[in-house]
């Protein structure tokens, strides 16, 4: 089991220009699979300390923590705003009170924990990223659920991501399959060593049963470059179609103008988050 530093940073040790919403806890996981450490940042909801012991809740695990409850840790000040989103999506019922779990990167490391294969474009001859569904099983996972009241199995049980983020969710969620129902693609790095992820994605015939994908239009600001990622996004939306997954499991959002930036994966959060948990699901 992983060693887990059991101190946790409460409201009260918030930055003064602090912009999170609700009760996020910090922790630090000192990973054994990867021999680093890095922060978990675990959103709870509304009513969460009150609720009876036997309360179980969904669970969504995201990466680049650090970009997604707080614009003083955020990347260029811009966060995903995913606790005011889900605050407000839980307080109106479009969405079950539910724990989101930001699982940092580790900076220098990003690129070789979130790219699977060697790739030249961009340089990454040792890559770790075969690793990151065990780092998620073995050590993430099992720590949340004994630390919180989470629902276990896929229908609870979310993953993603955005950039090589979301290549590496989509990766985990292709080798641990059965173990995500739930899964967000925003703006996913396809291209990398030859499609290699689509060539996967080929092969699985089991998919979570709510799967959201995102793009923008201009997320490089290279026409014939953007027009390529929208094109890789419409093949993995196609694998996924021949699969059987109709408009009640898939969402596609292509989204006109947007770029690659904190700012519009913020903007299609919430329909993401209603789509993948909304209350009209089983």
């Amino acid at each position: 089991m992983p060693e887990i530093a059991q101190e946790t940073q409460l409201q009260t040790d918030r930055h003064p220009d602090s912009s999170i919403t609700g009760d996020l806890r910090v922790h630090e996981l000192r990973s054994r699979i990867f021999r680093n450490t890095r922060k978990l940042r675990v959103w709870l909801p509304p009513g969460y300390a009150e609720a009876p012991a036997e309360q179980r809740y969904p669970v969504f695990y995201l990466q680049d923590g650090q970009n997604l409850f707080d614009r003083v840790t955020a990347f260029g000040g811009v966060e995903w705003q995913v606790d005011e989103a889900a605050d407000r999506l839980i307080r109106e019922g479009a969405i079950p009170p539910m724990i989101i779990v930001g699982i940092d990167n580790t900076g220098r490391d990003r690129m070789r924990e979130y790219i699977p294969y060697r790739s030249f474009n961009p340089p990454v001859l040792r890559p770790q990223g075969k690793r990151y569904p065990e780092f998620m099983l073995r050590e993430v996972m099992p720590f949340i659920e004994r630390e919180y009241r989470v629902a276990k199995g896929p229908e609870h049980t979310g993953i993603g991501g955005s950039s090589l983020g979301g290549l590496i969710s989509l990766y985990t969620a292709i080798a641990a399959t059965g173990t995500f129902g739930r899964l967000l693609i925003e703006s996913p790095s396809l291209y990398l060593s030859g499609r290699s992820i689509l060539r996967e994605a080929r092969g699985l015939i089991d998919w979570a049963h709510h799967v959201y994908l995102g793009i923008g239009t201009r997320e490089s600001g290279n026409e014939n470059r953007d027009a390529v990622y929208v094109e890789d996004l419409r093949e993995l939306e196609s694998i996924l179609r021949r699969r059987g997954l109709g408009p009640d499991r898939l969402r596609v959002n292509i989204h006109q103008d947007a770029n690659h930036s904190e700012g519009a994966w913020a903007a299609r959060f919430p329909e993401a988050l209603t789509f993948l948990f909304g209350q009209h699901h089983p």
